[in-house]
């Protein structure tokens, strides 16, 4: 793999990052389900997961780099399966609303899981590490597109959690947003 396509890649993934979070902040928006302490904090490493590919678009790739999003992508594992194991009961109806059979936090666990695989395999192409002029990857729209959009959802995030909880603990099972009620 050469240090162009490290760069792509890491751009690409950086869209899946956005996804993940658009996605998660389009269903509590849509389906007016507000996500459990647990949801937030894996929302919060999928955002980290992002940690990586921006410091290799900018700085370069480097084995740190990847080691940051795999160690997020190990932490939002456990997390996941935590709350996974919370809802595996008989009868247990889960935590929100299932999407394709499966509730929000299966699908953050497949896709953590998924993280861990992937970047475990970029580390084994060395090429990727060699010296290389950060200033012309930097100016690559398509990977600065990623970044700001990776940025901009994480903010919205936020915005929302503050919105959900307000400045205290939040809720087990949240029902409306803490500091709106407040404001009313």
């Amino acid at each position: 793999m050469t240090r162009a396509h490290a760069i792509t890649l890491n751009a690409l993934s950086l869209y899946a990052v956005a996804l993940v979070l658009a996605a998660a902040f389009a269903a509590q928006l849509v389906l007016h389900e507000l996500p459990c302490p647990l949801c937030l904090l894996q929302r919060i490493l999928f955002a980290m997961l992002a940690v990586g590919p921006i410091l290799n678009i900018r700085f370069g790739p480097r084995p740190s780099h990847y080691a940051l999003s795999l160690l997020t992508a190990v932490t939002g594992a456990v997390v996941s399966t935590r709350q996974v194991l919370l809802h595996i009961m008989p009868g247990d109806a889960g935590y929100g609303s299932a999407v394709l059979g499966y509730h929000y936090y299966t699908w953050a666990l497949i896709g953590f899981i998924a993280a861990i695989i992937l970047l475990a395999a970029l580390l084994l192409f060395d090429r990727q590490f060699e010296n290389f002029d950060t200033r012309s990857f930097a100016r690559d729209a398509f990977a600065q597109t990623g970044v700001w959009l990776v940025i901009i959802l994480t903010m919205l995030n936020v915005v929302s959690t503050l919105l959900e909880c307000g400045f205290g603990a939040c809720a087990d099972n949240p029902i409306v947003y803490e500091l709106l009620r407040r404001a009313a």
